[in-house]
């Protein structure tokens, strides 16, 4: 049968609820890898995956597919990765694990996303400060030279279905959970990682609305991970705000910059999420090495979370990081104060005095977005409160920035109706 018409007949079967062979699944990412599938009938399919869902076995197929259907990397010995399924704005924790790991030693290939449901996406963030778009062998110099990248997983044919699907699902700003563990997975197991952290926020402003959907998810990564003999742990965590303080490209990265610069404005709880999933990665990274390297770092550190906290308040990781934005066409010489946002900016103020009982953060992602982010890169926010903080009435609670005068305007005049923080007396 015709490979065309023998994915459409799946995708037909899968609208109806029916279960998918691995040849009809196979022909569908092909097609829409070749880009010849069309939008229309890729859209069918996203649908019927997200209204449907997939058994584990169509799942693991899904992503057998999606990486045969591209090229692949091909790194020896422990290869590390992480990865948060997102749906925060403000959490650019990577930017900061990526240069420990490869600090310590261990090979960091970091393929991430551009934006989906945030302001801002890893490949965002690192496109503020170097290149993130290389071919297959410019990665393997990158990596071979400075021991990790941060590059946009779309820069080459690394799981294209995947690409093509995430451009479908961005203007609906949904993702089914299945979707989320295919795209991570598919793109971890085809960058050759083998050592893998996986962070799953919920809360009632995430992706992830409560635990159990956490667990639901990670027993699905953990099955995942089996079938592709992939070491891999899985940190659950509530998240009710942004770890960081900047909304949008250029504002998250400036943070991260920060975290590693140990400037007195870092924002700390992206400096403590960071070290707990550092720690973790790098844990899960020395089990496999030798006992004489155990033993040197238990009698260095003692554990690695200690570790981790002494390759960045060293600048051990300030040096790696300048080392991979070198590597990756940037200016190794930047800091977080020649990151200058949006020309134009305003202040929004509380109309009255309490305590901040919640972040809104949908609210937030919809303002960044109405200021420009992630495209316009500097356009963002940079919240001054956080949940728990005491509010005067007049007090400034953010700073909205953008390059348009007319984004601006509209973001603030929208606050009305999308109110970034909840305030009680």
């Amino acid at each position: 049968m015709d490979e065309k018409k023998l994915a459409i007949e799946a995708i037909q079967k899968k609208l109806v609820g029916k279960k998918l062979t691995y040849k009809e699944i196979y022909a569908i990412m092909d097609e829409i890898a070749d880009d010849r599938l069309g939008d229309v009938l890729t859209t069918y399919f996203v649908a019927s995956g997200y209204s449907k869902g997939f058994s584990d076995e169509e799942i693991y197929f899904l992503t057998k597919a999606m990486i045969e259907t591209g090229e692949y990397l091909d790194f020896k010995g422990i290869v590390a990765d992480k990865h948060s399924i997102g749906g925060v704005p403000g959490m650019r924790a990577t930017l900061i694990i990526v240069p420990i790991i490869a600090a310590a030693g261990f090979k960091i290939p970091k393929s991430s996303s551009r934006a989906i449901t945030t302001p801002a996406g890893t490949a965002d963030s690192m496109e503020v400060i170097s290149k993130v778009t290389f071919t297959k062998e410019e990665i393997y110099k990158i990596v071979e030279k400075t021991g990790a990248c941060i590059v946009w997983g779309g820069s080459f044919k690394i799981a294209p279905a995947d690409d093509e699907i995430i451009k479908i699902e961005e203007p609906l700003l949904f993702e089914s959970f299945d979707k989320i563990l295919v795209s991570v997975m598919a793109k971890k197991i085809a960058f050759g990682s083998n050592h893998v952290v996986i962070h799953l926020p919920y809360g009632k402003n995430v992706k992830l609305k409560h635990k159990e959907d956490a667990e639901v998810l990670q027993k699905k990564f953990e099955f995942l991970a089996r079938k592709f003999n992939i070491k891999l742990e899985v940190l659950t965590s509530y998240i009710d705000e942004p770890a960081g303080r900047g909304i949008g490209p250029l504002l998250e990265t400036r943070d991260a910059l920060r975290v590693l610069e140990r400037h007195h404005m870092r924002p700390m709880p992206l400096e403590e999420m960071a070290l707990e999933l550092a720690s973790a990665l790098l844990q899960l990274c020395l089990k496999d090495e030798s006992a004489q390297k155990k033993k040197e770092i238990e009698e260095k550190y003692e554990n690695t979370k200690k570790w981790a906290h002494e390759i960045l308040y060293s600048g051990q990781a300030l040096e790696k990081f300048k080392e991979i934005i070198e590597a990756q066409k940037g200016d190794p010489a930047i800091t977080s104060e020649k990151l200058i946002a949006g020309k134009y900016s305003k202040a929004i103020k509380a109309e009255k005095g309490g305590k901040i009982t919640e972040v809104l953060c949908k609210n937030i992602t919809a303002l960044a977005k109405i200021l420009g982010a992630p495209k316009h890169k500097a356009s963002g926010l940079y919240l001054h409160k956080r949940m728990g903080d005491p509010v005067a009435h007049d007090e400034e609670l953010a700073i909205l920035y953008s390059d348009s005068e007319y984004k601006l305007n509209e973001a603030f005049e929208s606050h009305n109706s999308f109110p970034l923080f909840k305030i009680e007396r």
